[in-house]
């Protein structure tokens, strides 16, 4: 993990605190010592925080570009997604209350009918393994694609999917209780990526924030949203003699696609802009 810029004052003092056990839970609705898989506990575990971005900037300015890098461009990228993802403060940018807000609009931008917000922290930021997390809040309607999710860092030299993708967070906004956690790699890609989804208890996950997280060892990745613990795949569950390929750095993702093969299309009665709130996005390592 690679940490590219001084911490704020706020971000210092969550670290500090997270060190001796405390704010981080409360702040992100979950406990960093236990988490729950249907009746069971895991075993008391210790994170340390070693990078956050908790998105103190001004109103109506683009998150840090040390950190931050849009992707531009409306080709589809791969899904045949239907916007134009753009570096403008009208698709991301800070609200000036401690949220980063992607946003999707129907306007008419560089031939396409849609414009969004695709934000990685290639070059700057990467996790190798710990507990990466965002609080979030989703947008809701038919076509709306948001995601929370990390490429390998050789994705320049290899490409996809030999570089390798773990999608902490994805989300049909016609299915507004379903959170979707998958893994891409050689051999289990697109339509046979080894994946898994819950349905959350109240639904609703555009009408508040929630807190979307992987746990990330040596041959294990471990979902979960809020405290629940819901899917995990090992090097055992690949298919046949396709490799592991978490076994290197990765880079972080944020983004609203519109359309695309995963969700299908805009519907209807889908309603324009649409947001995505980010509280914060953190890196946790074993404090062992």
């Amino acid at each position: 993990m690679t940490a590219v810029s001084a911490m704020t004052l706020r971000r210092a003092l969550v670290a500090m605190l997270v060190a001796f056990g405390s704010m981080a839970a409360a702040c992100a609705g979950t406990s960093m010592d236990q988490h729950e898989d249907d009746d069971t506990t895991t075993p008391t575990r210790a994170w340390t925080l070693v990078w956050s971005d908790e998105f103190d900037g001004p109103a109506g300015t683009p998150p840090d570009p040390s950190v931050w890098t849009p992707d531009i461009g409306g080709d589809g990228w791969g899904n045949e997604q239907l916007e134009y993802n753009t570096d403008r403060v009208e698709n991301a940018s800070m609200d000036g209350d401690g949220h980063l807000v992607l946003t999707a609009r129907e306007e008419f931008y560089e031939g396409n009918r849609y414009t969004s917000a695709r934000l990685t922290t290639i070059g700057a930021v990467t996790a190798n393994g710990g507990r990466i997390e965002a609080r979030i809040q989703l947008p809701v309607g038919a076509g709306i694609w948001p995601a929370f999710w990390m490429l390998g860092e050789n994705f320049p030299e290899v490409g996809w999917p030999q570089c390798g993708e773990i999608d902490i967070l994805e989300y049909r906004g016609q299915e507004p209780a379903i959170v979707h956690g998958t893994v891409h790699g050689p051999g289990y890609s697109a339509g046979q990526g080894i994946t898994d989804s819950i349905a959350v208890a109240g639904g609703g996950l555009h009408r508040d924030f929630h807190v979307y997280a992987i746990e990330w060892d040596p041959g294990e990745i471990r979902w979960y949203v809020d405290d629940l613990h819901y899917h995990t795949v090992t090097r055992d569950d690949l298919p046949g003699a396709a490799p592991w390929v978490f076994d290197q750095p990765f880079f972080l993702i944020l983004n609203i696609a519109v359309g695309g093969t995963f969700i299908g299309p805009v519907g209807p009665d889908t309603s324009f802009p649409q947001q995505m709130r980010v509280d914060y996005v953190r890196i946790y390592e074993d404090a062992a």
